[in-house]
C-alpha cells in the first residue's frame, strides 16, 4: 500500500490483527442489583476498565476534566458482537486490548479535534479521522489508522500477513517496532496510545488495496503481542522477517475464541486533540475522562496475567 512503500515498507492494506496481550481485566455487567456480575442473556456491558487504569488529569496536567467532572462521567457501554469466552454459568477472568479504527474523509468546516494531512493527486488536503467498527468492510483506496491500548504497562509487537482468498497467508514481517518509529520505543502505558502509522511517519494513514501481483487478497492479518518484558527480537529500521513456526507456537499458547465488545455510539466519532496528543511520540497520556476504545477484544484468561491473542478480521468490501 501506498504508505509503507513510502516509509515503512510495511505490508498493510486492509487488516486482519491478532493480538497478544500481557492484561488481566475487570468488566461490570448492565445491572442494578449485582454490576460485577454478567448475565448470559445481557447484550450490552460496562466496561471502565481502560479509563479506570489512567491518570487523572491534575496527575499528568494532560487535557481533561476536573475530578468533580469526572464524577459526573457515566462509564462507557459496550455492545457484544462476536463469540462469548468462557463458559456459561462460571466465573471467568478476562484478558483485553482495545483497538479503534479510524477511516479518513475530507474534513469539514465545522470539524474539531485532530486532523491528517493527505496527499490527495498533487496537492496535500487535510482529512478528518472517523471511527468505524472492526467489522465494517474497507473498500479500495480507503485511507486507515489505528490506534491500540492496553489497560497496563507492556511491550507491543505487530506483525502483518497477507491473506487469501483461499486461507492462506503471506510471509509474516515484524513491522512494530522498527528503528524508524519512535526509536524502537515500543512500551507501552495505560492511556499511552499507539498509532499505526505514527503520526511523525511521512505518511501518517495506509491506502487499504491489495498489495503484490496476486489479486485474491481479501485480507491482512496482524499479529499484534503486548507482554511484560521485550521479547528477543534484533529490530532494525525495516521489517524483520518472522518465523511461522513462531507464530504458531504464540497462537498455540496464548490463543483462545475472543468476544468483540463495539463501544455504543462510538462508531462516526472523530479523532479528538486528546487522542492525538495521547498518540504522538512524546505525548500526555489519555486521561479517564478521555475517549476509551472502539472495539475491545477479549478472551477468556488461561492464567490471570498472562498472554492473550485475539484473531481481529477487517475484509475487503467485495
Amino acid at each position: 500500500m501506498c504508505w509503507m512503500e513510502r516509509t515503512l515498507n510495511m505490508r498493510l492494506s486492509k487488516l486482519v490483527a491478532i493480538v497478544v496481550l500481557l492484561l488481566p481485566s475487570s468488566v461490570v455487567v448492565c445491572q442494578k442489583q449485582n454490576p460485577t456480575t454478567e448475565k448470559e442473556s445481557s447484550r450490552q456491558i460496562v466496561l471502565d476498565r481502560f479509563n479506570k487504569a489512567r491518570p487523572l488529569s491534575e496527575a499528568t496536567a494532560g487535557l481533561g476534566s476536573s475530578k468533580s467532572s469526572l464524577a459526573k462521567t457515566r462509564p462507557p457501554v459496550y455492545r457484544r458482537t462476536g463469540a462469548r469466552p468462557g463458559r456459561s454459568g462460571t466465573r471467568t477472568s478476562f484478558e483485553e486490548i482495545g483497538i479503534t479504527i479510524w477511516r479518513l474523509r475530507p474534513s469539514r468546516d465545522a470539524d474539531e479535534g485532530g486532523r491528517v494531512l493527505v496527499l490527495d493527486g498533487l496537492k496535500q488536503a487535510q482529512y478528518t479521522p472517523e471511527r468505524i467498527e472492526a467489522d465494517t468492510p474497507l473498500k479500495i483506496g480507503d485511507r486507515v489508522r489505528l490506534t491500540i491500548e492496553a489497560p497496563r504497562p507492556g511491550f507491543l509487537y505487530i506483525i502483518d500477513q497477507e491473506q487469501y482468498a483461499d486461507g492462506s497467508l503471506g510471509e509474516p514481517m515484524l513491522i512494530f517496532p522498527t528503528l524508524r518509529t519512535r526509536g524502537g520505543d515500543n512500551h507501552v502505558l495505560p492511556g499511552k496510545l499507539i498509532d499505526i502509522p505514527a503520526q511523525e511517519d511521512q505518511y501518517s494513514y495506509f491506502t487499504a488495496q491489495p498489495a503484490g501481483d496476486r489479486r485474491d487478497q481479501t485480507a491482512e492479518v496482524l499479529t499484534v503481542i503486548l507482554t511484560p518484558q521485550q521479547l528477543p527480537l534484533i529490530i532494525g529500521y525495516q521489517p524483520l522477517r518472522v518465523l511461522q513456526s513462531q507464530i504458531s507456537e504464540w497462537e498455540k499458547l496464548w490463543g483462545g475464541v475472543a468476544e468483540t465488545l463495539e463501544l455504543v455510539g462510538g462508531a462516526g466519532r472523530t479523532w479528538t486533540n486528546e487522542e492525538k496528543m495521547a498518540g504522538a511520540a512524546n505525548g500526555r497520556q489519555l486521561t479517564q475522562a478521555g475517549p476509551p476504545p472502539q472495539t475491545v477484544y477479549r478472551v477468556a484468561a488461561r492464567k490471570t496475567g498472562g498472554p492473550l491473542l485475539v484473531t481481529v478480521p477487517l475484509r475487503y468490501a467485495r
